[in-house]
Protein backbone atom coordinates (compact mmCIF):
# COMPACT_ATOMS: atom_id res chain seq x y z
CA UNK A 1 0.00 0.00 0.00
CA UNK A 2 0.95 3.62 -0.15
CA UNK A 3 2.61 4.62 3.08
CA UNK A 4 3.76 8.21 2.72
CA UNK A 5 5.31 9.40 5.93
CA UNK A 6 5.93 5.86 7.21
CA UNK A 7 9.57 4.92 7.82
CA UNK A 8 10.41 1.82 5.78
CA UNK A 9 13.55 0.46 7.46
CA UNK A 10 13.34 -2.76 5.48
CA UNK A 11 13.76 -0.82 2.26
CA UNK A 12 17.25 0.46 3.10
CA UNK A 13 18.72 -2.77 1.79
CA UNK A 14 16.52 -2.60 -1.29
CA UNK A 15 17.84 0.87 -2.12
CA UNK A 16 21.41 -0.38 -2.25
CA UNK A 17 20.38 -3.07 -4.73
CA UNK A 18 18.66 -0.68 -7.13
CA UNK A 19 20.33 -0.26 -10.49
CA UNK A 20 19.06 3.20 -11.33
CA UNK A 21 21.44 3.53 -14.28
CA UNK A 22 19.83 0.68 -16.20
CA UNK A 23 18.36 1.84 -19.50
CA UNK A 24 14.69 0.98 -19.86
CA UNK A 25 13.85 -1.40 -22.67
CA UNK A 26 10.43 -1.01 -24.29
CA UNK A 27 9.88 -3.26 -27.28
CA UNK A 28 6.10 -3.80 -27.28
CA UNK A 29 3.32 -1.44 -26.26
CA UNK A 30 -0.29 -2.52 -25.79
CA UNK A 31 -2.69 0.30 -26.62
CA UNK A 32 -6.42 -0.43 -26.20
CA UNK A 33 -8.82 1.85 -28.07
CA UNK A 34 -12.58 2.29 -27.79
CA UNK A 35 -12.63 4.84 -30.65
CA UNK A 36 -13.30 7.69 -28.20
CA UNK A 37 -11.52 11.04 -28.01
CA UNK A 38 -9.99 9.93 -24.70
CA UNK A 39 -8.38 6.88 -26.22
CA UNK A 40 -7.22 8.99 -29.18
CA UNK A 41 -4.87 10.87 -26.85
CA UNK A 42 -3.53 7.55 -25.60
CA UNK A 43 -2.89 6.46 -29.20
CA UNK A 44 -0.89 9.65 -29.82
CA UNK A 45 1.27 9.09 -26.75
CA UNK A 46 1.75 5.38 -27.50
CA UNK A 47 3.02 6.34 -30.96
CA UNK A 48 5.48 8.85 -29.49
CA UNK A 49 6.88 6.28 -27.07
CA UNK A 50 7.04 3.60 -29.76
CA UNK A 51 8.91 5.96 -32.09
CA UNK A 52 11.43 6.89 -29.40
CA UNK A 53 12.08 3.30 -28.27
CA UNK A 54 11.67 1.69 -31.72
CA UNK A 55 8.89 -0.46 -30.28
CA UNK A 56 5.91 -2.23 -31.83
CA UNK A 57 2.36 -1.29 -30.91
CA UNK A 58 -0.35 -3.89 -30.35
CA UNK A 59 -3.56 -1.98 -31.12
CA UNK A 60 -6.44 -3.67 -29.32
CA UNK A 61 -10.18 -3.16 -29.57
CA UNK A 62 -12.39 -5.26 -27.32
CA UNK A 63 -16.12 -5.59 -27.85
CA UNK A 64 -18.37 -7.41 -25.41
CA UNK A 65 -21.20 -9.61 -26.64
CA UNK A 66 -23.70 -7.21 -25.07
CA UNK A 67 -22.25 -4.30 -27.04
CA UNK A 68 -22.31 -5.90 -30.49
CA UNK A 69 -24.27 -3.71 -32.89
CA UNK A 70 -27.43 -5.18 -34.48
CA UNK A 71 -25.88 -5.37 -37.95
CA UNK A 72 -23.13 -7.63 -36.57
CA UNK A 73 -23.64 -11.12 -35.24
CA UNK A 74 -21.80 -13.58 -33.04
CA UNK A 75 -21.22 -17.22 -33.86
CA UNK A 76 -22.38 -19.90 -31.39
CA UNK A 77 -18.84 -19.88 -29.98
CA UNK A 78 -19.10 -16.17 -29.25
CA UNK A 79 -16.79 -14.92 -32.01
CA UNK A 80 -17.60 -12.18 -34.50
CA UNK A 81 -18.55 -13.05 -38.05
CA UNK A 82 -16.06 -12.23 -40.79
CA UNK A 83 -17.84 -9.03 -41.87
CA UNK A 84 -17.91 -7.64 -38.34
CA UNK A 85 -14.33 -8.68 -37.67
CA UNK A 86 -13.13 -7.01 -40.86
CA UNK A 87 -15.02 -3.80 -40.10
CA UNK A 88 -13.66 -3.57 -36.56
CA UNK A 89 -10.15 -4.46 -37.73
CA UNK A 90 -10.26 -1.62 -40.27
CA UNK A 91 -11.70 0.83 -37.73
CA UNK A 92 -8.99 -0.05 -35.20
CA UNK A 93 -6.20 0.21 -37.80
CA UNK A 94 -7.60 3.58 -38.83
CA UNK A 95 -6.89 4.98 -35.39
CA UNK A 96 -3.19 4.25 -35.83
CA UNK A 97 -2.62 5.56 -39.36
CA UNK A 98 -0.29 8.32 -38.16
CA UNK A 99 1.80 5.76 -36.31
CA UNK A 100 2.07 3.44 -39.30
CA UNK A 101 2.76 6.43 -41.53
CA UNK A 102 5.70 7.26 -39.28
CA UNK A 103 7.12 3.78 -39.81
CA UNK A 104 5.95 2.28 -36.52
CA UNK A 105 4.94 -1.37 -36.66
CA UNK A 106 1.32 -1.80 -35.53
CA UNK A 107 -0.35 -5.16 -34.94
CA UNK A 108 -4.15 -4.89 -34.94
CA UNK A 109 -6.11 -7.11 -32.56
CA UNK A 110 -9.90 -7.40 -32.18
CA UNK A 111 -11.26 -9.43 -29.27
CA UNK A 112 -14.70 -10.32 -27.92
CA UNK A 113 -15.17 -10.56 -24.16
CA UNK A 114 -14.69 -8.59 -20.98
CA UNK A 115 -12.55 -5.56 -21.95
CA UNK A 116 -10.50 -5.51 -18.75
CA UNK A 117 -9.91 -9.25 -18.84
CA UNK A 118 -8.94 -9.27 -22.52
CA UNK A 119 -6.56 -6.30 -22.05
CA UNK A 120 -4.86 -8.08 -19.15
CA UNK A 121 -4.71 -11.37 -21.05
CA UNK A 122 -3.25 -9.74 -24.15
CA UNK A 123 -0.68 -7.88 -22.05
CA UNK A 124 0.47 -11.19 -20.59
CA UNK A 125 0.43 -13.04 -23.92
CA UNK A 126 2.47 -10.52 -25.93
CA UNK A 127 4.07 -9.81 -23.37
CA UNK A 128 3.64 -6.03 -23.18
CA UNK A 129 6.31 -3.83 -21.63
CA UNK A 130 3.71 -1.13 -20.96
CA UNK A 131 -0.04 -0.60 -21.44
CA UNK A 132 -1.07 2.85 -22.68
CA UNK A 133 -4.76 3.66 -22.32
CA UNK A 134 -7.22 6.53 -21.87
CA UNK A 135 -9.12 7.16 -18.67
CA UNK A 136 -12.51 8.61 -19.58
CA UNK A 137 -13.71 7.19 -22.88
CA UNK A 138 -17.52 7.10 -23.12
CA UNK A 139 -18.22 6.27 -26.74
CA UNK A 140 -17.71 3.44 -29.19
CA UNK A 141 -18.46 -0.22 -28.68
CA UNK A 142 -17.16 -0.38 -25.13
CA UNK A 143 -16.48 2.28 -22.51
CA UNK A 144 -12.96 2.60 -21.15
CA UNK A 145 -14.11 4.38 -18.02
CA UNK A 146 -12.00 4.89 -14.94
CA UNK A 147 -13.76 3.02 -12.16
CA UNK A 148 -14.44 0.08 -14.48
CA UNK A 149 -12.08 -1.07 -17.21
CA UNK A 150 -9.12 1.23 -16.61
CA UNK A 151 -9.26 0.81 -12.85
CA UNK A 152 -9.32 -3.00 -13.09
CA UNK A 153 -6.37 -2.93 -15.47
CA UNK A 154 -4.45 -0.63 -13.12
CA UNK A 155 -5.10 -2.94 -10.18
CA UNK A 156 -4.12 -6.17 -11.91
CA UNK A 157 -1.59 -5.48 -14.69
CA UNK A 158 1.81 -7.07 -14.18
CA UNK A 159 3.47 -4.48 -16.42
CA UNK A 160 3.50 -0.68 -16.03
CA UNK A 161 0.32 1.13 -17.06
CA UNK A 162 0.33 4.62 -18.58
CA UNK A 163 -3.07 6.31 -18.23
CA UNK A 164 -3.74 9.35 -20.39
CA UNK A 165 -6.46 11.88 -19.50
CA UNK A 166 -8.51 13.37 -22.36
CA UNK A 167 -7.03 16.83 -21.82
CA UNK A 168 -3.43 15.59 -22.17
CA UNK A 169 -2.16 16.57 -25.63
CA UNK A 170 0.82 14.79 -27.11
CA UNK A 171 3.51 16.93 -28.71
CA UNK A 172 5.36 16.37 -31.96
CA UNK A 173 8.69 16.20 -30.14
CA UNK A 174 9.91 13.91 -27.40
CA UNK A 175 7.04 13.02 -25.09
CA UNK A 176 8.50 14.14 -21.75
CA UNK A 177 10.57 17.10 -20.58
CA UNK A 178 9.31 17.54 -17.00
CA UNK A 179 8.90 14.35 -14.95
CA UNK A 180 7.53 13.98 -11.44
CA UNK A 181 8.17 10.82 -9.41
CA UNK A 182 6.39 10.35 -6.06
CA UNK A 183 8.51 8.39 -3.61
CA UNK A 184 7.49 6.80 -0.29
CA UNK A 185 10.69 4.69 -0.04
CA UNK A 186 8.79 1.43 -0.57
CA UNK A 187 10.01 -1.16 -3.06
CA UNK A 188 7.31 -0.15 -5.54
CA UNK A 189 8.35 3.51 -5.44
CA UNK A 190 11.97 2.46 -5.96
CA UNK A 191 10.81 0.70 -9.12
CA UNK A 192 8.99 3.90 -10.10
CA UNK A 193 12.18 5.91 -9.57
CA UNK A 194 14.16 3.47 -11.68
CA UNK A 195 11.64 3.84 -14.50
CA UNK A 196 11.46 7.63 -14.17
CA UNK A 197 15.25 7.92 -14.13
CA UNK A 198 15.51 5.90 -17.30
CA UNK A 199 12.86 8.03 -19.01
CA UNK A 200 14.62 11.21 -17.88
CA UNK A 201 17.90 9.95 -19.28
CA UNK A 202 16.41 8.82 -22.60
CA UNK A 203 14.54 12.10 -23.20
CA UNK A 204 16.95 14.48 -21.40
CA UNK A 205 14.09 15.51 -19.11
CA UNK A 206 14.14 17.22 -15.73
CA UNK A 207 13.14 14.84 -12.94
CA UNK A 208 11.54 15.96 -9.67
CA UNK A 209 11.58 13.49 -6.77
CA UNK A 210 8.77 14.18 -4.31
CA UNK A 211 8.17 12.72 -0.85
CA UNK A 212 5.04 13.55 1.12
CA UNK A 213 5.02 13.41 4.90
CA UNK A 214 1.50 12.56 5.97
CA UNK A 215 1.23 14.54 9.18
CA UNK A 216 -1.23 13.60 11.97
CA UNK A 217 -3.65 16.27 10.80
CA UNK A 218 -4.93 16.95 7.35
CA UNK A 219 -3.30 20.13 6.12
CA UNK A 220 -4.51 22.78 5.84
CA UNK A 221 -5.60 23.63 8.46
CA UNK A 222 -3.37 22.21 11.18
CA UNK A 223 -3.12 23.15 14.86
CA UNK A 224 -0.36 25.62 15.61
CA UNK A 225 2.34 24.00 17.69
CA UNK A 226 2.32 26.92 20.12
CA UNK A 227 -1.32 26.15 20.85
CA UNK A 228 -0.37 22.73 22.20
CA UNK A 229 0.93 22.11 25.72
CA UNK A 230 4.53 23.38 25.73
CA UNK A 231 6.23 20.02 26.29
CA UNK A 232 4.14 18.17 23.73
CA UNK A 233 4.45 21.01 21.22
CA UNK A 234 8.24 21.02 21.50
CA UNK A 235 8.46 17.25 21.19
CA UNK A 236 6.17 17.22 18.17
CA UNK A 237 8.10 20.03 16.48
CA UNK A 238 11.39 18.21 17.01
CA UNK A 239 9.92 14.95 15.74
CA UNK A 240 8.67 16.71 12.63
CA UNK A 241 12.06 18.30 11.97
CA UNK A 242 13.68 14.87 12.44
CA UNK A 243 11.39 13.22 9.92
CA UNK A 244 11.92 16.02 7.43
CA UNK A 245 15.73 15.82 7.80
CA UNK A 246 15.77 12.06 7.37
CA UNK A 247 13.41 12.12 4.39
CA UNK A 248 15.46 14.82 2.65
CA UNK A 249 18.66 12.90 3.33
CA UNK A 250 17.21 9.76 1.74
CA UNK A 251 15.93 11.72 -1.25
CA UNK A 252 19.31 13.37 -1.81
CA UNK A 253 21.04 10.00 -1.54
CA UNK A 254 18.69 8.49 -4.12
CA UNK A 255 19.13 11.51 -6.40
CA UNK A 256 22.89 11.04 -6.37
CA UNK A 257 22.47 7.40 -7.42
CA UNK A 258 20.46 8.17 -10.54
CA UNK A 259 23.57 9.29 -12.38
CA UNK A 260 21.52 11.78 -14.41
CA UNK A 261 23.37 14.65 -16.06
CA UNK A 262 20.61 16.93 -14.78
CA UNK A 263 20.56 16.27 -11.07
CA UNK A 264 16.98 15.56 -9.95
CA UNK A 265 15.09 18.24 -8.07
CA UNK A 266 14.27 17.05 -4.55
CA UNK A 267 11.05 18.22 -2.92
CA UNK A 268 9.37 17.51 0.43
CA UNK A 269 5.73 18.30 1.16
CA UNK A 270 3.43 17.80 4.14
CA UNK A 271 -0.20 16.72 3.92
CA UNK A 272 -2.38 14.19 2.15
CA UNK A 273 -0.28 12.34 -0.46
CA UNK A 274 -2.67 12.57 -3.41
CA UNK A 275 -3.42 16.26 -2.72
CA UNK A 276 0.26 17.21 -2.51
CA UNK A 277 1.32 15.09 -5.50
CA UNK A 278 -1.36 16.62 -7.71
CA UNK A 279 -0.50 20.10 -6.44
CA UNK A 280 3.17 19.71 -7.38
CA UNK A 281 2.20 18.26 -10.78
CA UNK A 282 0.19 21.42 -11.45
CA UNK A 283 2.94 23.70 -10.10
CA UNK A 284 5.61 22.18 -12.30
CA UNK A 285 3.42 21.61 -15.36
CA UNK A 286 4.60 18.00 -15.29
CA UNK A 287 4.48 16.06 -18.55
CA UNK A 288 4.38 12.74 -16.72
CA UNK A 289 3.71 11.60 -13.17
CA UNK A 290 5.31 8.29 -12.12
CA UNK A 291 4.06 6.43 -9.04
CA UNK A 292 4.58 3.00 -7.53
CA UNK A 293 1.63 1.00 -6.23
CA UNK A 294 1.84 -1.93 -3.87
CA UNK A 295 0.40 -5.47 -3.89
CA UNK A 296 -3.06 -6.82 -4.49
CA UNK A 297 -4.38 -7.81 -1.05
CA UNK A 298 -7.69 -6.29 0.20
CA UNK A 299 -5.96 -3.55 2.20
CA UNK A 300 -3.84 -2.58 -0.80
CA UNK A 301 -6.98 -2.37 -2.93
CA UNK A 302 -8.63 -0.09 -0.39
CA UNK A 303 -5.60 2.20 -0.23
CA UNK A 304 -5.23 2.08 -4.02
CA UNK A 305 -8.76 3.39 -4.31
CA UNK A 306 -8.05 6.22 -1.90
CA UNK A 307 -4.64 7.33 -3.18
CA UNK A 308 -3.43 6.13 -6.59
CA UNK A 309 -6.94 6.09 -8.00
CA UNK A 310 -7.50 9.69 -6.93
CA UNK A 311 -4.21 10.70 -8.53
CA UNK A 312 -5.11 9.04 -11.83
CA UNK A 313 -8.63 10.53 -11.79
CA UNK A 314 -7.49 14.12 -11.28
CA UNK A 315 -3.98 14.24 -12.79
CA UNK A 316 -3.35 17.07 -15.27
CA UNK A 317 -0.93 14.83 -17.20
CA UNK A 318 -0.42 11.16 -18.04
CA UNK A 319 0.28 8.92 -15.03
CA UNK A 320 2.60 5.91 -15.16
CA UNK A 321 1.90 3.35 -12.40
CA UNK A 322 4.25 0.50 -11.56
CA UNK A 323 3.62 -2.39 -9.20
CA UNK A 324 6.12 -4.42 -7.18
Amino acid sequence: MWAFGTWHCDCLKNETRLQLRRVMNITRILCPTDFSEASAHAVDLAALIAGWYKARIAALHVVSAAAVLPEFSLSPSGSLDERALSALHSATAGRFTQATGAGIAVDVLVDVGSPARRILDRAAELPADVIVMGTHGTSGFQHLMLGSVTERVLRNAACPVLTVPPRAHATSDLPFSQLLCAIDFSESSMAALQFASSLARESDATLTMLHVLEWPWEEPPAPRLEELPAEQGAALAEYRRYRERMALKRLEDLASKTGLSKRPVVRLRNGKPHVQILDVAHEESSDLLVIGVHGRNPLDMMVFGSTANQIVRAAPCPVLTLRR
